[in-house]
């Protein structure tokens, strides 16, 4: 496999995102593999020195992410492939690093010639690369800020919506309606839906409510992930298979059978029943759970 990593960290401005860029280039056999080099460094440097918000960040509060693209096609001046999104924050009084967001673009589609500037302006399409940066960009400082205060992340979410409605002028793949009930349209639009308000109550649960005591009471700690995961449930009821939910255990189910099937014991045996519900896809891993 050819892949190509580069981390860059920004200090001036204080931005919010510490973000690694890779590509794996394995499907095009690319013999120029200078252009994808230049590419990654111009990626990186657009989404670390760009400042998200207003907020400031101190470089320890930076959120750890990543853009991992598969290019399967190129020609010339023209991309295609997919591009996985991740994102992670830091849980309080440990070392460890909670997955807050997983999601797999299968609509990736862009131009892009050696050593173009890369400019964003919010308010106008410039292109389908920029805008795809600056949406996920956005939707991780917002659900980042989601789980330390409820609803917390609401205007960076906003802007990601704004950058929808924008892009949607440009026909490109991903950022409509239309396009099944999966992708960039959909993430944003559930997220601030009034009907998926679980989602972002379950995250803010979930992370402070939750993880965030785990070093001063596992039980209490455990006991508020049950609330997160009977929160998100509640969702469920009115929008069964919703695509949050799906979102939501992209980035939680590993952890979650390791919260379950380690510390004090207690009876989890509604809330087997609630993830059996919600993500039956992964019920080898709750079957793995002991109560």
């Amino acid at each position: 496999m050819i892949s190509f990593s580069l981390l860059f960290f920004g200090f001036l401005q204080a931005q919010e995102l510490n973000c690694s860029v890779d590509f794996n280039i394995d499907r095009v056999g690319a013999t120029n593999q200078q252009i994808f080099k230049t590419l990654q460094k111009s990626l990186t440097e657009f989404v670390n020195n760009t400042k998200w918000s207003s907020k400031p960040y101190k470089g320890v509060e930076k959120i750890q992410c990543s853009f991992f693209f598969t290019i399967n096609t190129y020609s010339v001046d023209q991309f295609t492939g997919t591009l996985q999104v991740q994102a992670s924050r830091p849980i309080f009084n440990s070392t460890y690093s909670s997955p807050i967001l997983n999601v797999n673009d299968k609509d990736i589609a862009f131009t892009y010639t050696e050593f173009q500037n890369l400019n964003y302006d919010p308010n106008s399409f410039d292109s389908n690369l920029i805008s795809i940066l600056a949406f996920y960009s956005n939707i991780i400082v917002g659900i980042d800020a989601d789980t330390f205060s409820l609803n917390g992340g609401s205007k960076s979410l906003e802007i990601a919506q704004n950058i929808v409605s924008i892009a949607q002028q440009s026909q490109s793949k991903g950022w409509n309606q239309t396009e099944g009930t999966q992708n960039r349209y959909f993430l944003i639009n559930d997220m601030l839906s009034p009907a998926y308000t679980s989602f972002r109550k379950a995250m803010y649960e979930y992370h402070f409510n939750a993880l965030d005591l785990m070093s001063d009471d596992v039980s209490n700690a455990k006991s508020n992930v049950k609330t997160a995961v009977k929160t998100l449930s509640e969702m469920a009821k009115v929008r069964p298979n919703a695509y949050l939910t799906r979102v939501f255990f992209d980035a939680k189910s590993d952890e979650i059978l390791s919260i379950f099937t380690d510390g004090p014991k207690m009876d989890i045996t509604d809330v087997i029943d609630d993830l059996n519900r919600l993500s039956p896809t992964n019920s080898s891993k709750w079957g793995q759970i002991r109560y």
